[in-house]
């Protein structure tokens, strides 16, 4: 019984949850921003590039029986994701981190108990 309580505890620690609902809409917003790269940022950059399709970016090995392709348009599309979803997740953090309160200074502490014993000794040496 102690474990299944310990877990419970786990789970519903405020990190945990936040780490669910950013895992949850990570996995939402990916298929947004490859829609992004994909059909909106690659083609007028394809263009710009005389027509590339970048998605067809291969090297092809030849071998004994048919060509190896290496399609690192494929990687290159998938760099350009990853570098906007994290851009704007950024984006996002700094946002969030703006919007927070900014924590209450805390107030100075006071002097430690022997400087304060030594001052009252001195003002009563002080007296005599």
């Amino acid at each position: 019984m102690g474990m299944i309580q310990e877990f419970k505890d786990f789970a519903m620690k405020g990190n945990v949850v936040d780490l669910a609902v950013g895992v949850i809409m990570g996995a939402a917003f990916a298929p947004i921003v490859g829609t992004l790269v994909d059909n909106i940022i690659m083609p007028p950059i394809g263009y710009l590039m005389a027509g590339v399709d970048f998605s067809t970016l291969a090297v092809n090995i030849p071998t004994l029986t048919d060509p190896v392709a290496i399609k690192y348009g494929l990687f290159l599309n998938a760099v350009i994701k990853f570098l906007i979803t994290a851009f704007a997740i950024f984006l996002l953090v700094k946002a969030m981190n703006s919007v927070k309160k900014p924590a209450p200074a805390a107030a100075p502490a006071g002097p430690p108990p022997t400087e304060v014993y030594l001052k009252e000794i001195r003002d009563l040496l002080a007296k005599r």
